[in-house]
């Protein structure tokens, strides 16, 4: 099961999680595998706070961070994150933010309290995603900086390896995929269509062996619907040298996502999912419920670009966190056909293990069929 990634990250085993939370990031880099905080979300102090708490609890184990730079996004060009914040607020329409104002008063999600900290503009951008990319080098046990969408700019790529870690980002075709290569990015994550999050329009089966072939040599990840070490096996027999997972990380014990999110997913099929635009402006995989619903009545208001769509729903996501009880109907559940499987709370570290439990029985099962030929 170690792969050649593993050497180069000092990891047991070729497992990446993705998550926004602190505490599955450790407990996953403890389990051998590798945690990926997810960045978007957080001011770069936030970000500085997360990570020096997980180089308090981590011990020597490694662990990355993700951040988002679109290849294409309102407002490129501006590196000052407060004047272009102040520039993408002046081209949202009014009636955007008074239809998404509507939605929330509609069902019944409170406003958030006079006291509480509101969020700005947060990720979606180079100019955000830079500070984040400081904070993360800052921190020696960070051993790798992913980006979400798209290849990141060649200086980003420099700092980075400059600094001794590793570069990778996700793709959803072969073209984006080779894009990557030609920048020099160490790692590659090919995520197919069934992901959660910003996902293409091409299946995992397909796309991954599409991919490893198109930049042999460099490494490739297989991403999108992976919740079963049978899944895994599949990956690495198609030739990736691990895989990227992040639904399957949102229902475990150490996550803090809110119980009644978590009661959201665990309920859910895997034909409950949608990938829609209603939250960032790029499509998405997420539960389906009133607010994509609405945002895809074609007498309703059209999503905006990214990281204007953002912008209108920052309050949503705040509000829907922060009211978990009540707001079910238009939270937003990011998350992948996979959350069928999804059917119970289990520590981290039993998910790894049952990955690669599955991932053994899966080999042993394949060399048993040979042999018997």
């Amino acid at each position: 099961m170690k792969t050649e990634i593993c050497d180069r990250l000092g990891i047991d085993v070729p497992i990446f999680a993705f998550t926004h939370c602190r505490d599955v990031v450790v407990a996953v880099s403890k389990a051998g595998g590798l945690g990926v905080l997810g960045a978007v979300g957080f001011s770069p102090e936030q970000l500085e706070t997360e990570c020096q708490w997980i180089d308090e609890h981590i011990g020597d184990r490694p662990y990355a961070v993700d951040t988002v730079i679109p290849q294409k996004y309102e407002g490129m060009g501006e590196v000052d994150p407060k004047k272009l914040e102040q520039q993408l607020v002046e081209m949202v329409p009014t009636e955007h933010r008074e239809f998404a104002a509507k939605l929330l008063e509609e069902h019944g999600v409170p406003e958030l309290p006079d006291d509480a900290e509101k969020k700005g503009l947060l990720g979606w951008t180079e100019a955000t995603a830079n500070p984040q990319i400081d904070v993360a080098l800052s921190h020696p046990n960070v051993k790798l900086i992913a980006n979400a969408l798209g290849t990141p700019p060649k200086e980003i790529i420099d700092r980075i390896q400059g600094s001794g870690r590793l570069v990778a980002a996700l793709c959803g075709s072969a073209k984006q995929a080779l894009s990557h290569k030609e920048a020099g990015l160490d790692i590659i994550i090919a995520q197919g269509h069934e992901g959660g999050g910003h996902t293409g329009e091409v299946g995992s089966v397909v796309l991954w062996p599409e991919v490893i072939d198109a930049v042999a040599p460099t490494p490739v990840l297989a991403a999108g619907g992976i919740g079963s070490g049978r899944q895994m096996a599949a990956a690495i027999a198609m030739g990736a040298q691990g895989v990227w997972c992040g639904s399957i990380w949102l229902t475990v014990k150490e996550s803090s996502t809110p119980m009644e999110q978590k009661e959201s997913l665990l309920n859910a099929g895997s034909r409950d999912t949608v990938r829609s635009r209603s939250v960032t402006g790029k499509p998405a995989r997420m539960l389906r419920n009133k607010w994509t619903d609405a945002w895809e009545n074609p007498e309703n208001p059209q999503p905006l670009p990214m990281p204007l769509q953002g912008l209108v729903t920052m309050d949503m996501v705040m509000r829907t966190s922060r009211y978990a009880d009540k707001s079910q109907d238009v939270a937003f559940n990011p998350v992948g056909q996979i959350v069928g499987r999804m059917n119970q709370v289990l520590p981290a570290k039993n998910v790894i293990d049952n990955l690669i439990d599955e991932y053994v029985e899966a080999v042993e099962r394949m060399h048993a069929g040979l042999e018997a030929d």
